[in-house]
């Protein structure tokens, strides 16, 4: 497994929700797969724009699922969002909380003050995701947004990957907002570079499903990064992608990893003839016949020309790209 992914680079920089588990449920082969990579010497990295928890928790949370964790490997957006906040604020200045303790606690940590209520005092509101808020959470934070506090989100995620399915993410709170007060906050998370270069360890890949979040982060730190299909992400939207949010490297899930660059690179692939004919791909099978491998052509290929539409040329193509859900 000397060639394998989890061991090509210094540190690997793993998303959560989506990606390592779905909620309360770990996804398949995650944590052996993660287990593998400490066993390779590759040093691992938790990256999440989830700031309901703290490090600690997330650790713990992991460690329930089998997978080895240790807080200070777990970089969160809590903790992003409080050092722009510490890098524009006076030491003990107060800070407007929209979320949960633990972004308060991190307010607390870079010593600012944090609060829960509007005041004359509020020079800063600071806004991630919790269960728990509620329109009185976003009425005082309008107040001071609209009054001229400085505003923060920690991420601007519109959904959260759950055992239930999607829900709504912090980006959907934050939307409430920008419509009620028309004004833009600072972004502290992903797809902002900082969160990744913080936690990268010298040559860095990161993992995840979202592209407009962790691929999109990757590429804006510079970084490659493997786009798994375990959580938001489809094979359409990343035939579609913009160049902003293109992987290097795709795979199902996390077992991806075990396999070399030169399987899991976004590429032609032997076996799978495509074409761009009057603004169609067109695909014809040539030998192949793993829907993954067609899918990492097709995107090297609709990245290459702007096309996006595919028509399967024999029943092969068909079959691999209704797996794929790219036809009915």
């Amino acid at each position: 497994m000397s060639d394998a992914l989890l061991a090509a680079y210094d540190s690997l920089l793993f998303d959560l929700d989506g990606t390592v588990y779905h909620g309360a449920r770990v996804i398949p082969g995650a944590p052996e797969v993660i287990g593998e990579a400490r066993a390779a010497g590759t040093a691992v990295r938790f990256v999440t724009n989830n700031a309901s928890k703290a490090p600690a928790a997330v650790a713990e949370h992991l460690n329930g699922m089998g997978i080895d964790a240790q807080p200070d490997e777990v970089h969160t957006s809590s903790q992003a969002a409080a050092q722009v906040l510490a890098e524009r604020l006076a030491p003990g200045a107060h800070v407007l909380v929209v979320g949960a303790q633990a972004l308060c606690d991190e307010v607390e940590a870079v010593g600012l003050r944090p609060v829960r209520e509007n005041s004359d005092q509020v020079e800063a509101v600071v806004q991630g995701h919790s269960p728990d808020t509620g329109w009185g959470n976003l009425a005082e934070a309008c107040i001071a947004i609209r009054g001229g506090a400085l505003w923060v989100a920690s991420n601007v995620d519109k959904t959260l990957p759950t055992e239930r399915g999607l829900l709504p993410g912090n980006g959907s709170m934050v939307a409430a907002l920008r419509s009620a007060t028309d004004r833009e906050p600072i972004v502290a998370g992903k797809p902002e570079a900082p969160l990744m270069r913080t936690a990268a360890h010298g040559r860095a890949l990161v993992v995840g499903d979202r592209l407009d979040t962790d691929i999109a982060g990757a590429v804006a730190a510079g970084l490659d990064a493997l786009v798994v299909l375990t959580g938001v992400d489809t094979p359409a939207s990343l035939i579609a992608a913009i160049p902003a949010e293109r992987a290097r490297f795709l795979a199902a899930d996390l077992t991806g990893l075990r396999d070399s660059a030169e399987t899991t690179l976004i590429a032609p692939k032997p076996g799978w003839v495509i074409t761009a004919e009057q603004d169609v791909l067109q695909v014809r099978a040539d030998g192949g016949s793993d829907p993954l491998d067609l899918l990492r052509a097709l995107c090297a290929t609709a990245w290459d020309t702007g096309v996006t539409e595919v028509k399967p040329l024999d029943d092969t193509a068909k079959g691999a790209l209704s797996e794929l859900g790219l036809i009915g």
